[in-house]
């Protein structure tokens, strides 16, 4: 005896278009393009959850930098200084900190500066 299946694989195509909603044209009508839609987005969406993590860490490099240069310190100096001095602050937090309270970060840099002079000399 045949099985037949119309309902449960009516049940799955509905559930796609669903996923589906808000895609333009037939992406969000036809299930074979809302099916490949879906699937493209969801890999999209699994690379771009962990790349999210590492734009953020260079953004903040970068404003930590700007900042440093305008003191006259690099970026890697400043971070070298940091862990000479024994300052264990993370860069979202001291991009934080050169955005938002310049005096503060100020203060860092010169921790920093003061414990490379202490290595050169």
């Amino acid at each position: 005896m045949r099985v037949k299946r119309g309902n449960v694989l009516q049940k799955s195509h509905k559930k796609i278009i669903k996923y589906a909603k808000g895609f333009r044209g037939s992406k969000s009508r036809l299930f074979v393009a809302a099916n490949q839609a879906i699937m493209q987005a969801w890999k999209n969406a699994y690379r771009d959850r962990r790349k999210r993590k590492r734009d953020f860490r260079s953004l903040w490099i970068v404003r930590i930098n700007a900042a440093c240069r305008m003191q006259g310190l690099t970026y890697g100096s400043f971070i070298n200084g940091l862990l000479k001095a024994n300052v264990s602050l993370n860069r979202k937090m001291l991009s934080e900190l050169a955005v938002h309270d310049r005096d503060a970060f100020n203060k860092l840099i010169e921790m920093a500066k003061e414990q490379l002079q202490v290595q050169v000399a």
